[in-house]
């Protein structure tokens, strides 16, 4: 099935802003496979540690297994065991689809199309609970349907943007391109979080040095590189939750 990523003219972006009475962030990624949920599973365990209960949010889950309690998401497993709470996979990722593949191409395969109230209200209703952590599928300007991108639900929840730089060549502009896209819709960029994806990136301290300069918000804490990093032992500083 063709799926077009493009917005129609007269599209409408959703209103900003949910009912957070706890606040949260949105963490958000450069590219796919940067480490968006390793960032969100540290900012969680930042979070419990100031005392927080933090609510991990991943609207949209691809590349699942198949068991007897339905689809399984490592990443949603992940954001789970990290806060410490009772949650199921329904709970924090409502839409999830069997292949690593953009949302938009696995919600048409599938037959079941991701519908932007239902994440906001699911979204609004988690975040009464407490700080709401949500982790973006890709890059912010994923499609989720024909009409709508991961930016509009950002923009829809309102919450402060957490930016996951992956430290390898081509980063600076991927960076800034985002961090133009945040900024250009009106959303707030909390802080940014440069993590060491690519062992043998060379001028890593230099390309970070470069994103200090230009990037309009602080610089929330660099993940060294290793094969299974442990999202407990990193230390971030929190951004600003409201």
């Amino acid at each position: 099935m063709a799926v077009s990523s493009e917005r129609p003219a007269g599209a409408v972006t959703p209103r900003a802003g949910i009912d957070a009475p706890h606040g949260g962030c949105f963490v958000v990624g450069t590219d796919t496979g940067v480490g968006k949920t390793l960032v969100a599973c540290a900012l969680i365990h930042a979070m419990r540690r100031a005392g927080l209960s933090p609510v991990p949010f991943k609207p949209v889950a691809s590349g699942c297994e198949e068991s007897p309690d339905g689809l399984i998401n490592d990443d949603t497993r992940r954001l789970i065991a990290a806060s410490g709470r009772m949650l199921s996979q329904d709970e924090v990722s409502p839409y999830r689809y069997l292949p690593a593949i953009a949302p938009h191409v696995a919600a048409a395969e599938a037959g079941r199309p991701i519908q932007m109230d239902s994440l906001i209200s699911h979204a609004a209703a988690l975040a009464q609970q407490g700080p709401l952590v949500v982790e973006g599928a890709g890059g912010l300007l994923v499609p989720l349907d024909g009409r709508y991108t991961l930016a509009d639900l950002a923009v829809a929840l309102g919450l402060p943007m957490v930016l996951v730089v992956g430290m390898r060549l081509g980063c600076l502009n991927h960076a800034l391109l985002t961090a133009e896209a945040i900024t250009s819709r009106g959303l707030v960029l909390a802080g940014w979080v440069a993590n060491r994806i690519d062992p043998d990136f060379e001028r890593a301290a230099a390309n970070i040095d470069t994103l200090l300069a230009r990037l309009p918000a602080p610089l929330l804490g660099t993940v060294p590189w290793g094969p299974s990093p442990d999202p407990a032992a990193i230390r971030l500083s929190l951004p600003a939750l409201h």
